[in-house]
């Protein structure tokens, strides 16, 4: 067994205080489903040199909360949402990432419905904008290299579990459905072959309604069918 004297947990305090001096952050990766695009939601970065940079929504960790309180706290402070599916992915610690200093960081991703107010909350003084993830070139400090892993994650998980209905209005069409996956996983779907899945993973009820206001035939309606209770692995995506 260790020993753990009076000594010896002073030296590790000192070590703590004086040699270990390290901050903890959290950094969101905002996706977004608008337009047939897939968007993230970034901020003008005002710490040199990223001046004139893009950067992820994110923030340091509070002494007196967790880093999933941090990332929670960072989404609906910076960008008004909240309640919203959140998913941790992975810790980013390379030892110059950080200007400043010492900053090991926490990554998240979220997948927010875009619409009219999605932005309605937020600090005036906030500069965000939503950006076609394919028009991103670069990030501050090292944000791309954590966005790109984040959607790599995210783009596994839409395809094994229905969370993609995160990014629809309560309403939608099979079409729309197969549009968006089609959009993150940026694949041609077969439309029978689509169908068929959907229907064995019995995640969709139909809600007896159709379009309204649309030049084509209007299209029957569907809603995400939460009463499920099937496993991640029993309504695997993998197509």
């Amino acid at each position: 067994m260790p020993n753990s004297s009076p000594h010896n947990i002073n030296t590790w305090l000192t070590q703590i205080n004086n040699d270990y001096k390290a901050a903890v952050s959290v950094d969101c990766v905002i996706f977004g489903y608008d337009d047939d695009a897939l968007k993230v939601l970034v901020s003008k970065c005002d710490m040199p040199p990223f001046e004139r940079e893009y950067s992820l929504l994110g923030d340091l960790v509070h002494p007196d909360e967790t880093t999933d309180e941090a990332a929670l706290r960072v989404l609906e402070k910076k960008s008004g949402f909240k309640d919203v599916f959140l998913e941790q992915v992975q810790v980013f610690s390379d030892k110059d990432r950080h200007p400043l200093g010492r900053v090991i960081t926490v990554a998240y991703y979220s997948l927010i419905q875009i619409n009219d107010d999605h932005l309605k909350h937020i600090e005036p003084s906030a500069s965000l904008r939503w950006i076609d993830i394919k028009d991103v070139k670069s990030l501050a400090f090292d944000h791309l290299k954590i966005m790109n892993l984040c959607l790599t994650k995210m783009q596994k998980e839409i395809s094994e579990r229905p969370i993609g209905f995160k990014l629809l209005p309560e309403k939608f069409s099979l079409l729309e459905l197969q549009r968006l996956y089609e959009v993150i996983l940026d694949i041609s779907l077969d439309k029978r072959n689509f169908r068929r899945k959907l229907k064995s993973m019995d995640v969709l009820k139909d809600i007896g309604e159709t379009q309204e206001s649309v030049s084509h035939r209007p299209a029957r309606l569907y809603a995400f069918n939460d009463n499920n209770t099937k496993s991640k692995t029993e309504i695997s995506f993998s197509l």
